[in-house]
């Protein structure tokens, strides 16, 4: 073991055992919570899988969305609302949104789309080329859907049901859940399952999978944006594949959720075990991946592809007919 290698473990290992520690803070090194109090963010993220989902294949606003890990706000999912869904259901390990927030996002996302503001940003993957002159999605938030969607009648309605979303039944138009509440969530309800960078906090991948099966209708489209990288907890990007499953138990320590370290090449196999049709794959490689023989043993063995892929974005279609 090279000395900062050594130093990096001494020093993760610290922070791992000090999570047992109360009052010490669980979620050290990760942002608990995220971006998603920033209206803007929220607004940006959901007009990204918005687009590219219609670009690959989904032709009607979904019904019902299903968000897993929405963070300090229900943002992103308000703003799906906005543009026409019906009903938001939002999963997370731990409540960090709070009703507050959530209304003061709602507003400034009215706000954002009534002006058809620009996307925030042009982030990753790029979809410029698929929004309007104005950076808009007007191809799909048409002014006639908007006029609906944003009418004072429903908002007032909306803002009704977020100030009672962490009490709702998921039969209402907003409500939120724990993972572990998770089970009063019906099969075949949701038109569309997203997640922006949390599938990579998930302990048991396969089990979210399956859970998304049993959730979509189908025909039911998934849209899942997934960092593979240490998440900055490494100098290296790559730096959580370099040590054993031991070492790595100590790292975590007493956090409700980590990084699980399963590459790419992972998520595409549960889709496929799973009745699911890719349609769409995006991968954000890196050139500078660590040499195989610095990484554990478990990883060794990775693919050229897998070893390089920073990031992916995924698309899919849950097989079977399309929802009426």
């Amino acid at each position: 073991m090279n000395l900062r290698l050594a130093f990096d473990v001494l020093r993760l290992v610290a922070k791992g055992l000090a999570t047992w520690v109360p009052g010490a803070g669980y979620a050290i090194d990760l942002g608990a919570g995220g971006k998603t109090g920033s209206a803007a963010y929220c607004y940006g993220v959901w007009l990204k899988h918005l687009t590219l989902l219609w670009q690959h294949g989904m032709r009607s606003m979904p019904g019902t969305v299903l968000e897993l890990g929405p963070g300090s706000s229900l943002g992103t999912g308000l703003a799906a609302l906005l543009s026409g869904a019906e009903r938001y259901l939002a999963l997370d390990a731990v409540r960090y949104a709070e009703p507050r927030l959530d209304t003061l996002v709602l507003h400034e996302l009215r706000r954002l789309f009534e002006s058809r503001a620009p996307r925030p940003v042009a982030g990753w993957p790029d979809y410029d080329a698929c929004l309007d002159e104005r950076l808009f999605p007007g191809h799909i938030l048409s002014d006639e859907r908007l006029c609906l969607s944003l009418a004072s009648d429903r908002l007032a309605r909306l803002e009704s049901a977020l100030l009672g979303a962490y009490d709702a039944s998921p039969a209402e138009p907003i409500c939120f859940r724990t993972w572990e509440a998770r089970r009063d969530t019906g099969e075949g309800e949701v038109d569309l399952v997203f997640s922006q960078a949390v599938l990579q906090h998930v302990t048991d991948v396969a089990a979210v999978y399956a859970q998304c099966k049993r959730w979509l209708k189908p025909g039911g489209f998934m849209s899942h944006h997934v960092d593979h990288s240490s998440l900055g907890i490494t100098g290296a990007w790559d730096g959580h594949w370099q040590f054993g499953e031991g070492t790595w138990r100590l790292i975590r320590g007493g956090r409700p959720y980590f990084i699980n370290r399963e590459p790419c090449s992972t998520h595409l196999r549960l889709l496929r075990e799973n009745d699911f049709e890719l349609v769409g794959l995006f991968r954000r490689l890196r050139p500078d991946a660590l040499a195989r023989a610095a990484l554990a043993p478990r990883w060794r063995g990775l693919s050229e592809e897998d070893a390089h892929t920073h990031a992916t974005f995924l698309l899919a279609r849950r097989l079977g007919p399309a929802p009426a």
